[in-house]
């Protein structure tokens, strides 16, 4: 790298940078607690294949990107690229989520790393580079037709130069709505890619990271992917396997947050929460009646062990007494927990079932 730059520097393209906008260190990824589940529960269900889907959201500003929501594409397997992106299904999708009162745009795409860490491997790159720049970048050309003496649809005709390829869209649409709406194809360059883990994310700790891609021309003239104003935020401390595949060399990592309101923090608590009614669900009697011979086995155990230690308070000497009980169970608190156990359960069974007697 040193060379190159040595080279370009010779040359005349070794110019001290421009005073063009850079993009920030502090810049966040607000996912919301709906797009999260929803990758999170579309990973899972791909698992052990690989799945994909696209972002929704807006760029607010220089330092903010905001998910709103997600929607999976029609593609799996060890790996996806550009050419296999599904077109019209995109532009179909993103038009009945128009109807829905969807109409943000796609700012980004994510896929799942199931059981392998978040990294962007050489196939993940190159769909970043095409979403993030060849879709924008070839000429398209798109119109409405409208049927004069047909019925009241129109339809929307889409034509672009893709990978080499003369790419015709054909699709429904009202005649009030002459917009072009391949919202995907003026993507922003700070399109973001997330790989979420759905295998190693557990309750409480989601696996999960987005990257964005640096130049290759700035790297080669000596300028720094992104300039630092401020310590917002908290990157992931990056593993040695995203090290390997080219982490703060080919693509950085953005910090991700997780904007909540009140009511979405209200119904994520509701989700596991206990009800009053919970105490009076009854269990199997065979399983209780088992639960309860174990139970009781275990407390004769412990009663024993529990003699044997105060037999042996009485005999042994008090510098010995200190540490003759460590590392050993404490036979009378377990003997407690269980008896409390034992009580409580079968009050509440022996309750529950005089209930559904005079209930039922």
């Amino acid at each position: 790298m040193e060379r190159l730059q040595r080279i370009f520097g010779a040359s005349g393209m070794g110019q001290p940078p421009s005073d063009s906008p850079l993009l920030d260190s502090s810049e966040q990824v607000y996912i919301s607690s709906l797009a999260l589940l929803k990758m999170l529960k579309h990973g899972r269900a791909g698992v052990p294949m690989e799945v994909m889907g696209l972002m929704l959201g807006e760029f607010v500003d220089d330092y903010t990107v905001r998910v709103v929501d997600v929607f999976a594409m029609p593609q799996s397997g060890t790996g996806v690229s550009v050419e296999a992106v599904d077109h019209v299904f995109q532009t179909n999708m993103l038009d009945m989520l128009k109807q829905t009162g969807r109409p943000e745009m796609v700012v980004g795409w994510y896929h799942s790393h199931p059981g392998f860490g978040c990294w962007l491997s050489g196939v993940d790159i190159n769909t970043q580079q095409g979403i993030k720049f060849s879709l924008h970048m070839y000429p398209k050309i798109s119109f409405v037709l409208c049927l004069v003496n047909g019925p009241s649809t129109s339809y929307r005709v889409t034509i672009s130069l893709h990978a080499n390829q003369i790419l015709i869209l054909v699709g429904k649409t009202g005649r009030q709505d002459t917009k072009n709406p391949l919202s995907f194809e003026a993507l922003n360059p700070r399109a973001v890619a997330v790989v979420i883990d759905p295998i190693q994310s557990v309750k409480g700790k989601v696996v999960i990271d987005a990257f964005r891609l640096i130049n290759p021309q700035t790297m080669m003239l000596g300028q720094e992917p992104r300039q630092t104003t401020s310590n917002v935020g908290h990157l992931n401390k990056p593993s040695i396997q995203a090290l390997i595949h080219g982490l703060n060399r080919h693509y950085y990592s953005i910090a991700i947050n997780y904007r909540k309101n009140e009511l979405e923090e209200k119904m994520l608590l509701n989700l596991h929460k206990k009800k009053w009614t919970d105490g009076l669900i009854l269990k199997r009697f065979d399983t209780h009646s088992k639960t309860n011979e174990q139970t009781v086995q275990e407390m004769l155990n412990l009663a024993i062990k529990y003699n044997k230690a105060v037999q042996e308070e009485d005999e042994l000497p008090p510098e010995k007494l200190a540490i003759a009980n460590v590392g050993r169970q404490d036979a009378k608190k377990h003997l407690e927990e269980h008896v409390s156990n034992l009580m409580s359960s079968n009050i509440v069974h022996t309750l529950g079932t005089m209930l559904d007697t005079v209930v039922f």
